[in-house]
């Protein structure tokens, strides 16, 4: 027998502890060089651990298990050969195993939406069932389920009998993924260790709307993308931060960190938790540059391919909640960012204009930010700038 060590490997500066989230090849299963034999969950990604030598792959660690890094996850014994061995196979695999098994994180998911591999149509490569393939499939299903009006229809006219018996009252408990107990501490620590206050406008959405519609057939022509509101809000936010250094300053110890750039963070729902990652320079990137960048960030993150250089940084957040038809919100701060901004629902409501009631398009705007870095005052500037150019978004080209 001749073992060697498969160590957790350093994934970054900043990272110290994975978790092995499953096992891809069985205990005593034979393995072959560069095979992929894990999956880790970082705080920010997952990824999956290749086997460093062809052998009998000997599990040292469980699913679930929090590990540091550098620590053995497992041996190889590189003197067996693969007839001695146990066939290479996926772990937990009732049926048999397919050529190409699913990717590791459409697995996951396969696993907790009960989906077979038999339903899906992989298109990686050779077949092979991706996240994004899972995803799709889960959005088709929502698609074709009853509304919820029908749901309530058929809960008001079909017998307890039917839909379960009322007296149970069944609970489970799952351990949180490590993303999500990053969550958790991050947003603990920000309403910590932060002076967080929130302050609120509203913005008329009439002109940007109007121009929207007026060239976005022209700009998704020429760009292959479609002009969209977040690039506005982007490049609003990147002017005024240049003019107000302090909201994208953060704290270090007893220093300020200034920038002379900005690197906003778009929060992205996926189906593991909400991820932030930054697009850089916002303040001289184009807005068809930005539009293109924020729909490959928001592909990567919802099939699971962010890596964690994409994760990091950002100077300034902007949180979009008005797609899941929020009216009003206090975004918690993206720790070490000082500040975050808030979008919300658009909707038509009568306001006073010149002495006269009428309808508009608005949105409220909500700033949380770090009242230890930014001064109550800096923080309504900043805000009514927003709107300043949200509502007359010609500025915005002409940099007035």
């Amino acid at each position: 027998m001749s073992l060697i060590d498969i160590k957790v490997p350093s994934i970054g500066e900043s990272l110290t502890e994975v978790t092995l989230a499953k096992w891809l090849v069985k205990d005593g299963a034979y393995v072959t060089l560069d095979q992929p034999i894990c999956e880790f969950e970082s705080d920010k990604a997952t990824f999956e651990l290749p086997a460093e030598k062809a052998g009998k792959l000997i599990h040292k660690a469980a699913e679930g298990d929090d590990l540091s890094i550098g620590s053995v996850v497992a041996q190889i014994d590189t003197a067996a050969e693969a007839t001695a061995a146990a066939p290479s196979a996926p772990v937990n695999q009732p049926e048999p195993t397919p050529l190409h098994p699913p990717a590791p994180a459409a697995a996951k998911i396969m696993r907790e939406e009960n989906i077979q591999a038999a339903d899906l149509k992989g298109s990686g490569r050779e077949g092979r069932i991706t996240k994004g393939d899972v995803l799709e499939a889960i959005a088709r299903r929502s698609e074709s389920a009853p509304s919820t009006a029908e749901s309530q229809k058929i809960s008001e006219t079909t017998p307890l009998s039917r839909i379960g018996n009322p007296e149970a009252r069944a609970e489970r408990r799952e351990k949180m993924s490590r993303m999500r107990r990053t969550i958790a501490k991050r947003l603990v620590s920000a309403k910590n260790e932060t002076a967080m206050l929130t302050t609120f406008n509203e913005v008329d959405m009439s002109r940007l709307m109007e121009l929207r519609q007026q060239y976005n057939e022209k700009f998704q022509a020429k760009y292959g993308i479609k002009l969209g509101f977040m690039s506005f809000f982007a490049k609003a936010c990147a002017q005024a931060l240049l003019e107000m250094p302090e909201v994208n300053a953060h704290i270090d110890g007893e220093d300020l960190i200034y920038h002379d750039y900005v690197d906003i963070s778009m929060a992205i729902s996926t189906p593991t938790g909400l991820v932030v990652p930054p697009i850089k320079n916002v303040e001289s990137i184009s807005f068809q540059g930005f539009e293109l960048k924020l729909k490959e960030l928001a592909e990567k993150a919802r099939t699971g391919k962010l890596s964690l250089e994409e994760m990091s940084g950002g100077t300034f957040t902007i949180t979009n909640g008005g797609v899941f038809g929020s009216l009003m919100s206090t975004p918690i701060l993206n720790e070490p960012q000082s500040a975050i901004l808030g979008l919300h629902a658009i909707k038509e409501r009568p306001v006073a204009i010149e002495g006269q009631v009428v309808i508009r398009p608005m949105m409220y705007l909500a700033l949380s930010y770090d009242h230890r870095v930014i001064d109550g005052s800096s923080s309504v500037r900043f805000l009514v700038r927003v709107k300043e150019l949200i509502e007359d978004p010609v500025k915005l080209f002409l940099e007035i």
